[in-house]
């Protein structure tokens, strides 16, 4: 299948999925700070900031704290949802468990032009698939995103 086409297909996968989930989602919201691949900041319709992790998926570290050190391409994939979200604003769709242990806010990201960030991290090969119940909703597709990705040498995956 061609890349235009895969991108058809995620976008139309994605307003059948917004539409499902209207109930559940924010207002477009500004991107206020950048953590890593899969978790950073946004600004609330109250002005209020917010701390987001992807659900689903985990991008590899791209800074060193008390318990983690850089790990292999960690760097390339905070980079690449930096490039997709600066300046740009973003829709949070929740799932079944809204916050992590860390108390951050657990979401699937939409950008403003309907893309799904959480399957584009997995399907250009910067994350991997990361289940954890009860946030199980695309647990499936992202498998299989992964999967794609791994064949076709992407990102991460173009390791020799």
């Amino acid at each position: 299948m061609n890349k235009l086409l895969k991108t058809y297909l995620v976008f139309i996968f994605t307003l059948i999925t917004i539409s499902a989930t209207a109930q559940q989602q924010t207002e477009l919201l500004k991107i206020s700070k950048f953590v890593d691949g899969d978790t950073f900041w946004v600004i609330n319709e109250d002005g209020t900031n917010e701390k987001i992790r992807l659900i689903g998926i985990d991008t590899p570290e791209a800074r060193r704290t008390g318990r983690t050190e850089i790990e292999y391409f960690g760097k390339e994939a905070s980079a690449y949802v930096k490039a997709l979200l600066i300046g740009k604003r973003v829709r949070l769709v929740y799932d079944v468990g809204r916050y992590d242990r860390y108390k951050r806010t657990l979401a699937y990201v939409y950008l403003e032009d309907g893309r799904f960030l959480n399957a584009l991290l997995v399907q250009d090969g910067y994350a991997t698939a990361a289940t954890f119940p009860p946030n199980v909703k695309y647990a499936e597709y992202f498998k299989k995103l992964e999967k794609e990705a791994r064949s076709r040498k992407a990102g991460m995956w173009a390791i020799d």
